[in-house]
């Protein structure tokens, strides 16, 4: 069973049906939900599953969406925060945020058979480092402390790489050669705090290289695009997404850089508060990239019942791009004659 449509039980009438003085509607983003990349990551461990059997272990949240991570919980998936607590000879699968080689060589000293779910724009990035390293560049990795892609991507080059959290950082960032440093990104930044630590970075260092294409991934920009235009008509707009899911927060600031009056991220339907809704003609809703469409399908029907039943959908991008399952998964499904090739969001 695929994860993305679950069947999530409406909760009617929760929310009442405030006048307003104006019509009441929905301005719906598209696109917004399921990138490729962690269609990819989920199908993968739904195959494992069954190819394997359970349990399948996966390092850390497959994708940081906690109704994804529960309905894998329940199909036998066990997810753990480092491959030593995997029982020797397992499966495990290592997430959408990719890992470090350190993690790599853990799980093989294990005996551990490992799945890379990591997302291919992720490991483009990973790439990047190794190469700008060998060529002896400084890295600056701009990127979020602490978040599981920041540390897969450091780990690729750990002498070569200083973290830029935000804009503020750029004055304390020091250098050894000014004229061999390099820029790279977190996949899930805002667009435009990514530019302007950019923008800080090369007026402190005039030669700095930026990466060979963008790496903040197509997803992430999308659905950043996509709530821009909604949040110019949006008294209210709701994030569908989880709260360590980045690109999801990034899309609550974003909402409310560009003009919606205020902005929520909630995980369930059932968190929107009435409050919010108090005196709003208009809202915007959108999703972040690990978030299946059924739990956006859920907020509508709540919204519905609170008297929004006029959806507008706001397209600004067409999304087809489609990944591979990981090699280590496709050889052993086709082998017994069942794999898929690719995974489709």
């Amino acid at each position: 069973m695929s994860l993305g449509m679950p069947r999530v039980p409406a909760v009617r009438g929760r929310l009442k049906d405030t006048p307003v003085a104006g019509e009441k509607k929905v301005l719906l983003a598209a696109p917004r939900g399921y990138c490729a990349g962690v269609d990819r990551a989920v199908i993968a461990v739904e195959k494992a599953l069954e190819h394997y059997g359970a349990p399948v272990y996966v390092r850390k949240q497959i994708v940081h969406n906690i109704h994804v991570v529960t309905e894998l919980e329940k199909q036998g998936a066990i997810f753990v925060e480092e491959v030593d607590e995997v029982p020797e000879g397992e499966h495990i699968v290592f997430s959408a945020h990719g890992v470090s080689p350190a993690v790599v060589g853990a799980a093989a000293d294990r005996g551990l058979h490992a799945i890379d779910a990591t997302c291919p724009l992720v490991t483009k990035v990973h790439r990047e480092a190794v190469r700008f390293a060998r060529d002896d560049y400084e890295i600056l990795l701009i990127g979020h402390e602490g978040h599981e892609e920041v540390e897969g991507t450091a780990g690729e080059a750990p002498d070569h790489v200083t973290l830029v959290n935000s804009p503020d950082d750029v004055p304390n960032i020091e250098v050894q050669d000014p004229d061999k440093v390099v820029w790279l990104s977190q996949t899930t930044l805002s667009v435009d705090e990514t530019m302007e630590t950019v923008r800080r970075l090369r007026e402190r260092f005039p030669n700095l290289q930026d990466p060979p294409s963008d790496d903040i991934c197509y997803a992430t920009q999308n659905r950043q695009v996509a709530i821009k235009k909604v949040a110019q008509g949006a008294d209210l707009v709701i994030v569908v997404g989880s709260a360590n899911s980045s690109n999801s927060v990034r899309l609550v600031e974003v909402a409310l850089e560009y003009g919606a009056k205020a902005a929520y991220r909630v995980d369930f339907s059932t968190q929107i508060e009435q409050s919010w809704l108090d005196g709003v003609e208009t809202v915007g809703v959108t999703s972040g990239a690990s978030v299946p469409e059924g739990l956006v399908q859920e907020v509508l029907i709540e919204l519905a019942d609170a008297g929004y039943g006029e959806v507008e959908e706001v397209k600004t991008a067409e999304e087809d791009l489609m990944f591979s399952l990981p090699k280590e998964l496709r050889k052993d499904l086709k082998g017994s004659g069942r794999a898929r090739g690719a995974a489709q969001h």
